[in-house]
């Protein structure tokens, strides 16, 4: 192994008024990050561009090299979920989410508080797939918690609208809009007639299942309401990393993998096992983390490459939590990149670490704010003392953009 790509998702952020204007990475003690950083070089990324605010997978995609713009969410979160696909199958990502009813649209949790289990999310899913009557087959696989993929089988457009607030074309994010054809082609229009079809039928059948309603009982938001987004009926063609492993466990990142033909290694996200998010996403992370050093001591003699993503960091922000998001990266720094530094040693392995995009815990969602970006390889050093967002600005990388990534980094090498 000659490269390893850590991403850290959206664990950069803005300073937070409860660390005196510090960001969570400022915050956050990380001896094991300051010392790649201290014996490395840093830079800064805008993972589009000054005024685009990236998501993941259109930031991913520009990282490794490919045109985001191509490409909806859908068909990597599919393929990541065990789709097999055909170019005009329509594939979306999906979230269980909670409204009030159909008539207001009012948008009470477009992730259902977070406390859906996989294990309701199946039962939900068997029943939208059984029940659900359409003029087209389609497929509805459940993910992790409330996520999930949805695909239309047959010859669709995907130039549509999504269903989430999140992506409102009206900035309203408390009302959810219908799907719409983004042009006069009739199969776009009959394309979007099919999503507010499934969307209106979905709520009709979730309000009185027996899932919501037990969840009604506990106090917890019900899941009456499949959001849809990220639509894609194309076949992506991606540049190859054949040469590269990817430990992920998400879908997003497990689907981008296989289309750049990386070897993934994969575990199986715990269960949730109560109402409290949080212990379930550290559990997942040190799993995650446990999983990847396993698999790194296993496989390093097998690949030139890996890409390694943890997801855990970008929650906190959306949850305007910036304790959570300095204690993850502090989880993160001690059990992994404490592993990292000590299995580098007398290797000639480039370590490159990054963020997908910035998630300020003040704006609870992602923003287009640059994100630290830090190369090590055992010849050039800044002597910076910290890995974080103040420090990355001054560093010698200078700034850039994600489309240049690889070359800056030297992974294309």
């Amino acid at each position: 192994m000659k490269k390893i790509l850590v991403i850290l998702d959206g664990a950069s952020d803005l300073g937070v008024d409860v660390f005196g204007g510090r960001t969570p990475l400022e915050e956050a003690e990380t001896p094991n990050l300051d010392w790649f950083a201290k014996n490395g070089r840093l830079g800064y990324m805008y993972p589009i561009s000054e005024s685009i605010i990236p998501e993941s997978d259109s930031s991913i995609l520009n990282l490794f090299g490919n045109d985001y713009k191509l490409y909806g969410r859908g068909v990597f979160e599919a393929v990541g979920l065990g789709f097999k696909l055909n170019k005009g199958d329509l594939a979306f990502r999906t979230n269980f989410g909670t409204i009030e009813n159909m008539k207001t649209r009012k948008v009470i949790d477009r992730r259902a508080g977070r406390t859906l289990s996989s294990e309701e999310s199946k039962l939900l899913v068997d029943s939208l797939n059984k029940n659900i009557k359409l003029p087209c087959r389609f497929e509805f696989k459940a993910g992790v918690q409330h996520r999930g993929a949805l695909v239309f089988r047959g010859g669709f457009c995907d130039d549509i609208s999504n269903i989430d607030t999140e992506w409102s074309k009206t900035g309203n994010k408390n009302m959810f809009e219908f799907s719409k054809a983004l042009n006069d082609n009739e199969s776009c229009e009959y394309s979007a007639s099919l999503v507010n079809r499934f969307a209106d039928q979905a709520f009709k059948i979730l309000v009185n299942h027996q899932v919501n309603l037990k969840r009604n009982e506990k106090g917890l938001f019900p899941a009456n309401m499949v959001f849809l987004r990220g639509a894609c009926s194309d076949i992506p063609h991606l540049k190859k990393y054949r040469t590269w492993m990817s430990i992920n466990s998400m879908p997003l990142e497990i689907g981008i993998a296989k289309f750049s033909e990386m070897e993934n290694f994969s575990f199986k996200y715990p269960e949730l096992k109560g109402i409290d998010v949080y212990d379930n996403l550290y559990e997942g992370l040190n799993q995650h983390i446990k999983f990847a050093i396993k698999t790194i001591r296993k496989r390093h003699r097998d690949f030139r490459g890996c890409y390694i993503q943890f997801k855990e960091t970008d929650v906190p922000g959306h949850d305007n939590k910036p304790h959570e998001k300095k204690k993850m990266i502090e989880v993160i720094d001690k059990d992994f990149f404490g592993f990292l530094r000590e299995f580098i040693d007398g290797r000639d392995i480039r370590v490159v670490v990054t963020c997908d995009h910035s998630t300020p815990c003040k704006l609870k969602s992602h923003s287009a704010d640059p994100v630290p970006v830090l190369v090590y390889d055992r010849k050039n050093k800044d002597r910076m003392t910290h890995f974080n967002e103040r420090m990355a600005i001054a560093g010698s990388l200078g700034g850039f953009y994600g489309k240049d990534f690889m070359k800056k980094s030297g992974l294309d090498k």
